[in-house]
């Protein structure tokens, strides 16, 4: 099986037309605009380190039925921020020659005494890395770049499959003032379009052509049709707190194959099905192949696994064998580099190696598993509507223990769970092999239930304006893992400092962490408190009641915003504290209990304040009902974030008698 893992693009959006300046002269390689070269920031976004002045590329069947693409692309440098453009990496699929670049140029532009001076790459500074054995990648750096260059490179990619036409994204990391996709598709060939976001600039024109394959009287003739897409001024996207994958937002197209309309011949569908992608896997030789595969001294953890009682006994013990002792070398993929039996063997491996080996171990306990391929939150969402393998890039294992109770589990996390779906794989599509019955299925993963945090804090405030005691954090869910791998990753004392979250008058000390290890249990945490009450002054005591929630501050501050907000699961706080006021004080201004909702009641946060024999009562919590909010309903989310960070952080006063 040809792993081609690059989905067809062709252009064929069309989009509101509104005002725009007029788009740049498209000069041939080499070619620059003295204008150009003086260019200092980019007009419709100031601020930008670089811009892409335009990226054009045309895409065509050659004679042999290859699909070839012509790309061109002028990139300006403005400031020393923006010189990292100029490291490129042309990424391909190298197995089997199934794709390859040719003709690459590449040069840089300054202005140098008022002309242009160009100084082409030494073809000795490109070099060809391996990344595994199906990817492989051109990677170089400009000459000679600085503040103000201008620089270009050209090149062809071709295809030796016919459908494996190359995808396209209009948007960047920099902003983009004119991108082309030009397309050239014999009627012979019917696809199916996915964007990529949405393209509300694009304009497209449509054109007839002529093509024919052969020679002499064996000579074919068809009809080709050519669109171009264009979009100008595009800004870049910027990373915005809880923003989903930078893959789901930028705008692009790119196709899949449905149907071949031969040259007198009948139509054939060539729409995969799931069925077929599953099957496909089954059989692969770095997938399906490798379940089987016998491991060196695999016997004495399978009969240390068939020796235990449960099904959920059998799958931690397993589970965290394989994430401690086999390493993740960082690689993601659907299919094995190595095979399992070497990773194995050298004790590390890509994220197939992995989770195949965790499946293998499971099966043969006698644990119900299948593997599954799945995609990560940086790779994209996976469209079900789409049956194409490209959309996934991890495997992971799959282990129905009865109707009601099912794992997913990836191993390459140190930090995952094997009772919670890994957070990098929620609230998208996965695909899961049952070769035995031929069930090869889509599941929508999701958590249907909040992560929480339960807080409970009980000190005493002296008359000095100082405040000691204990407190104590039960994290569930995803709290843990992330609770987890702050602690063990930066260390006590950083995780004493997030804890304490920016307040220097906070001191944390005595920290003891119970449970970390064990899956099934809370994370307990507990400590103790001093702090330094911050303007009190004999008469009045100022305290922020908002300690150690990790919400003492609103990331979303800005009025406006561009992608969606995806927290990845649901999420419940509760905060409990008592505050024994000192003798003689009283309280003086006390914040009012009250319930804040979201419109659609998808977020709420509730305040109560009571004072009680002699004690300062303060209870927060806060609920997030879904994990998705769509940037169309910006405006009220940011409100309600805005209030309730004014309402967590007002301040409790006391005032001596």
């Amino acid at each position: 099986m040809k792993k081609t893992l690059i989905a067809i693009a062709l252009a064929t959006l069309s989009g509101a037309l509104h005002a725009q300046t007029p788009p740049p002269v498209i000069r041939e390689f080499g070619k620059i605009d003295k204008a150009d070269l003086e260019l200092k920031s980019c007009d419709f976004e100031p601020d930008a380190n670089a811009e892409v002045l335009f990226d054009k590329a045309n895409v065509y069947y050659d004679q042999a039925f290859n699909i070839c693409m012509d790309r061109q692309k002028r990139i300006k440098i403005f400031n020393d921020n923006g010189k990292n453009e100029a490291n490129i990496t042309l990424e391909y699929t190298s197995i089997d020659n199934v794709e390859y670049i040719t003709g690459l140029q590449a040069e840089t532009i300054n202005l140098v005494d008022g002309k242009p001076e160009i100084i082409k790459i030494d073809k000795k500074q490109i070099f060809t890395k391996q990344i595994d054995k199906q990817r492989s990648a051109i990677v170089f750096s400009m000459p000679n770049v600085k503040p103000g260059s201008i620089i270009e490179f050209k090149y062809r990619w071709t295809t030796q499959v016919f459908y494996n036409m190359p995808d396209w994204s209009f948007q960047g990391k920099i902003p983009v003032k004119y991108s082309e996709l030009k397309t050239e598709i014999p009627e012979l060939f019917s696809f199916k379009m996915q964007p990529r976001s949405l393209l509300l600039k694009a304009t497209t024109s449509n054109a007839m052509g002529n093509g024919s394959v052969g020679s002499g009287t064996q000579q074919e003739s068809f009809n080709t049709n050519i669109q171009t897409t264009i979009i100008s001024d595009i800004k870049s996207l910027q990373n915005e707190p809880m923003m989903i994958s930078e893959v789901d937002n930028l705008q692009g197209v790119y196709f899949h194959l449905t149907a071949i309309r031969p040259i007198n011949g009948f139509v054939k569908t060539y729409s995969d099905s799931w069925s077929k992608v599953g099957g496909n896997l089954a059989d692969d030789e770095d997938f399906g192949r490798q379940l089987k595969r016998k491991l060196a001294g695999e016997e004495a953890m399978t009969s240390k696994a068939k020796a235990m009682k449960t099904d959920e006994e059998k799958i931690s013990y397993l589970y965290n064998y394989v994430k401690t002792n086999i390493k993740w070398n960082g690689d993601d993929s659907w299919y094995t580099n190595d095979g399992t039996t070497k990773a194995w063997d050298k004790k590390t491996g890509n994220s197939a190696e992995v989770n195949l080996i965790l499946y293998h171990l499971l099966k043969a306990s006698g644990v119900n598993v299948f593997p599954m391929v799945a995609s990560t939150r940086s790779h994209g969402k996976v469209n079900p509507a789409f049956a194409f393998l490209s959309q996934f890039n991890r495997a992971v294992v799959y282990a129905r223990i009865d109707t009601s109770k099912s794992y997913v589990l990836d191993a390459t996390d140190k930090y995952n769970l094997y009772n919670e779906i890994p957070s990098t794989l929620l609230n998208s599509h996965v695909l899961y092999i049952d070769k035995e019955h031929e069930t090869y299925n889509t599941l929508f993963l999701e958590k249907r239930t909040p992560s929480i945090n339960f807080i409970t804090i009980d000190a005493e405030i002296t008359p000095e304006g100082k405040m000691t005691g204990q407190a104590e954090i039960a994290s569930q869910s995803y709290d843990k893992v992330n609770a987890t791998e702050r602690y063990k990753d930066d260390g006590e004392k950083k995780y004493i400092e997030y804890l304490s979250d920016g307040d220097n008058n906070l001191k944390i000390s005595d920290l003891k962490m119970e449970n970390i290890d064990v899956d099934s249990l809370a994370l307990n945490q507990k400590m103790k408190l001093a702090m330094d009450l911050v303007g009190s002054d004999g008469t009045y005591i100022y305290l922020n009641p908002n300690l150690l929630t990790a919400m003492h501050k609103n990331p979303f501050t800005a009025e406006t915003r561009n992608t969606d907000i995806d927290f990845g699961y649901m999420h419940y706080l509760l905060l409990n504290s008592n505050y024994k006021m000192p003798a003689g004080y009283k309280l003086d201004s006390q914040p009012k209990t009250l319930t804040l909702n979201m419109p659609d009641n998808s977020m709420s946060f509730k305040r109560t304040v009571i004072t009680a024999d002699g004690q300062v009562i303060v209870r927060y919590s806060f609920t997030q009902k879904k994990a998705l909010f769509f940037k169309e309903n910006y405006p009220e989310f940011q409100a309600f974030y805005k209030k309730m960070n004014e309402l967590m952080n007002e301040q409790i006063v006391l005032k001596k008698s």
